[in-house]
């Protein structure tokens, strides 16, 4: 039986999110650049997409740059605005062809510029996409959105159900997902993932592919989510 929990419009399917983490270990073990390590994680975004809808995925959520990444080098924050840039020119005509919806969450406003214009019409170009909702989280924070809804709401409007549908229409994310070996969230929707079943692997994030989803989404299969409850199977009394 469905939670109360888990009666949130949806798109059809999982609600998948992923912490994409190891780039810049990948392609140290290699001698390489991190941007190599930020390239390759480019090419595993776009197998995964591909996949998540076979494996019974409506939407998935994608943790691309924190707000938090932009302590790291201007150089390293360059490439990854760049790649950004390529992936929304070179990338958007094929997900609408293949019914891909893809919505960017996070700030727009710390931005280069040309990049929220580029994210716009990416958005507009794919919202027909009802196989699978792909979301990437760029100049993203959990706790800044929380906030940021809070404020929206004001404290007369502010309940469970309104800060939820504040922050994404998608509901709450079944199975997160975190690569690299790290075992934190990273301010990755805190609310959202308040039910989440967590699966963390040590495979780099270039590393992963579509048998490593395959056996994230059995791992859930196989798991009894309570939702805070209990799932009690009588027992028939003795005669």
């Amino acid at each position: 039986m469905q939670s109360s929990l888990d009666r949130r419009p949806r798109q059809q399917g999982l609600h998948a999110a992923i912490i994409m983490d190891g780039n810049g270990r990948w392609a140290s073990a290699r001698g390489l650049p991190r941007g190599a390590g930020h390239r390759a994680g480019v090419k595993t975004i776009q197998r995964v997409a591909e996949a998540a809808p076979d494996l019974g995925i409506g939407t998935l959520t994608l943790y691309a740059f924190s707000s938090d990444n932009w302590r790291r080098p201007a150089e390293e924050v360059g490439g990854l605005m760049r790649l950004l840039r390529a992936y929304l020119r070179g990338e958007t005509e094929r997900l609408a062809r293949t019914g891909t919806r893809l919505s960017v969450i996070g700030r727009r406003d710390r931005l280069p510029a040309g990049i929220p214009e580029a994210i716009a019409r990416a958005e507009a170009a794919t919202a027909a996409g009802d196989r699978l909702h792909l979301r990437i989280a760029v100049d993203y924070s959990s706790r800044d959105a929380i906030l940021a809804a809070a404020a929206r709401l004001g404290p007369e409007g502010l309940s469970r159900e309104g800060l939820s549908g504040a922050l994404s229409a998608d509901g709450d994310v079944d199975l997160l997902i975190r690569t690299g070996g790290e075992k934190r969230l990273s301010d990755f929707l805190l609310w959202e993932a308040a039910y989440a079943e967590l699966h963390f692997t040590d495979r780099m994030w270039p590393d992963f592919g579509t048998a490593d989803l395959a056996a994230a989404i059995a791992d859930f299969s196989a798991r009894d989510r309570r939702f805070g409850g209990l799932n009690v199977t009588a027992v028939p009394e003795a005669a």
